[in-house]
């Protein structure tokens, strides 16, 4: 901990108090990539299920979060030494995603490529070291043609961007690309039959079709074909049935080009998917799960009489991964698939969740991995199993390791007072990163998930949460303090990490700090609870005069979670387990306390 910033300020107060409420969908809160590490760490405010892949042409890690969208976290961290560039953005209505590109000539083993939840809502990607490529592939080039369709969409190289996958939205077409924010020109048929939109310096991925179906707003069918150009062009042509629509083009600088009716239509309801297929506008009479089976042991499949829709995620309650079909009933002889000591499920549980939600929950069984969701057709949806060790299937998709069980705790204290106030403040954020110790951890970066994890328990439980932050920016002192009094908080606990000398790792250890009586009690009720919760060593309670326990007035405390300078502390507290575990005691702490005062 440093304790350099003491000038009061009242900048970022405003956006500074933030009282935790039930949202739809997730949140990204915090992320963080540890060059030293090689190591991405991120937290969303509830349960993720990521789903991650390796992607060539240029060589990039892509993890996608579904029903999550973005909080006010940073969009891009250079980082160097064979990874080029982190970033994050919001790649459909529905989905945050997050991306680590390496530089060019620089590859990665998939094998190698671990992605972990400690948590429903904290997740690290560990990442090995990147690989030089002994050449980087060859740019083959021709002369200049008049730019004819081909009958086929070949593979090229060299090209800054690719086009990856089409599908319908509620508004138009998404075209799913990668690498570069390519350059769109637009032109049209003479008798507005046909509407070209070619992507300049872009390659058509040899997964995607040549001819897609369509049947919706007054498009027949959408034709994808790679043009003869030097850089190479890919060409998305919509065949009209209605020449009188006109349509735009908009690039994302995130991994897309938005296609749009901008006349002569009226908007649909939400179609269904294309090429390939992902989840479809329910129809109106529930569909009907007709069969469960496990394939190969490898695969849980779910078999409907008609086009479904579905969502999915871990449970935090359970642990169980589950899937949540709307518009979907159970048929009267549909039962769970039966299972023994051999299969890589634990259980398999069906229950129609209302008239209309079906819920399937899956606990997976000792080394084996969930590795999302596929919707092989609209009736059809899989489940991917993957043991430990075994080879990723083609494409480089990454298995997600799911959090253990036991997420959260279920024996936390209970509280007669659902009025009590708690202000959970990680200490500093934003350019201050507080202690920095063994292989360049900080401070920061430990604190925030804590914390962030620490207001989850509470609330619940039922005590209302005010955060001082719950992103990486910059706050001082006194507005902390003040967010402190102005909510009319009954207890303060602000959230550290310890530093000594790089030269003394063999300090390690718990500390707990209060200035006055007042906060003596909670103080030695948290240290307690961390301590015997952890088994990190006890360094003692100890009386000082940090700023923002000296001027609150309410019972006030900072917690010292470890050393970053520790040999024994700074791996734990790098590691999302160990801080979940760490804020599982401090909340157990703050509860006891709240039993035994109020």
């Amino acid at each position: 901990m440093r304790f350099e910033r003491i000038i009061p300020s009242l900048l970022g107060i405003v956006g500074a108090l933030i009282i935790a409420s039930p949202a739809e969908a997730a949140r990204l809160q915090f992320w963080r990539f540890n060059p030293s590490q090689n190591q991405l760490v991120f937290t969303t405010d509830s349960g993720v299920q990521p789903r991650a892949q390796l992607i060539s042409n240029p060589t990039r890690l892509v993890i996608d979060l579904p029903g999550t969208t973005l909080g006010n976290s940073n969009l891009s961290q250079l980082v160097g030494g064979g990874v080029r560039e982190v970033r994050v953005g919001q790649f459909d209505a529905q989905t945050a995603r997050i991306v680590i590109e390496l530089d060019p000539g620089y590859t990665l083993d998939p094998q190698q490529v671990q992605v972990r939840g400690a948590t429903p809502t904290q997740w690290t990607v560990q990442l090995p070291t990147p690989e030089r490529v002994e050449s980087p592939p060859s740019v083959t080039t021709q002369p200049p043609s008049e730019s004819t369709p081909q009958e086929s969409s070949p593979s090229v190289s060299g090209a800054a961007t690719q086009l990856e996958n089409v599908r319908v939205t509620p508004d138009g077409f998404f075209l799913r690309t990668s690498g570069a924010v390519p350059e769109i020109e637009v032109d049209r048929s003479r008798n507005r039959r046909e509407l070209y939109f070619d992507l300049e310096n872009t390659a058509v991925s040899s997964q995607l079709a040549a001819e897609i179906p369509v049947g919706r707003f007054g498009v027949e069918q959408i034709q994808i074909s790679q043009l003869e150009s030097d850089p190479p062009t890919a060409r998305v042509t919509l065949e009209l049935s209605d020449p009188n629509i006109d349509w735009e083009a908009t690039a994302s600088e995130f991994g897309g080009v938005v296609l749009i009716p901008t006349s002569g239509f009226a908007r649909e309801d939400e179609p269904p998917s294309v090429a390939p297929p992902v989840a479809q506008a329910a129809p109106a009479e529930p569909a009907t799960i007709e069969g469960i089976q496990l394939s190969n042991n490898s695969q849980l499949l779910i078999q409907a009489n008609q086009p479904l829709t579905f969502t999915s995620g871990w449970d935090r309650a359970t642990a169980d991964y589950q899937i949540t079909i709307p518009n979907a009933r159970l048929a009267n002889n549909v039962d769970s698939p039966q299972l023994d000591a051999s299969s890589p499920l634990r259980r398999v549980r069906l229950r129609q969740e209302d008239n209309d939600t079906v819920v399937i929950s899956v606990q997976p069984a000792a080394g084996v991995n969930i590795s999302g969701v596929n919707q092989p057709s609209q009736q059809l949806l899989s489940l991917e199993l993957q043991r430990a060790g075994q080879r990723p299937p083609s494409g480089n998709p990454i298995p997600v390791t799911p959090p253990r069980a036991g997420y959260p705790p279920t024996d936390l204290p209970g509280v007669p007072n659902s009025r009590i106030v708690v202000v959970v403040d990680p200490g500093h954020g934003g350019p201050d990163p507080g202690a920095i110790g063994i292989n360049g951890i900080r401070e920061k970066d430990i604190v925030l998930p804590i914390a962030l994890e620490v207001a989850s328990l509470l609330e619940q439980q039922g005590i209302q949460v005010v955060l001082t932050r719950q992103d990486d920016r910059d706050l001082d002192l006194e507005p902390r303090v003040q967010i402190a009094e102005r909510s009319n908080a009954n207890l303060f606990v602000s959230i550290h990490a310890n530093a000594i000398s790089m030269s003394r790792p063999d300090v390690n250890g718990i500390e707990t700090y209060y200035y006055s009586n007042n906060g003596l009690r909670l103080a030695q009720v948290i240290h307690a609870s961390m301590v015997q919760n952890t088994g990190s060593a006890d360094r003692g309670v100890r009386q000082a005069r940090f700023y923002v326990i000296r001027n609150t007035s309410m019972p006030a405390v900072l917690l010292e979670t470890g050393f970053v300078t520790g040999r024994d502390d700074a791996p734990r507290l790098g590691d999302p387990t160990y801080r979940s575990q760490m804020a599982g005691a401090i909340a157990r702490g703050i509860l006891l306390y709240v039993q035994q005062n109020f």
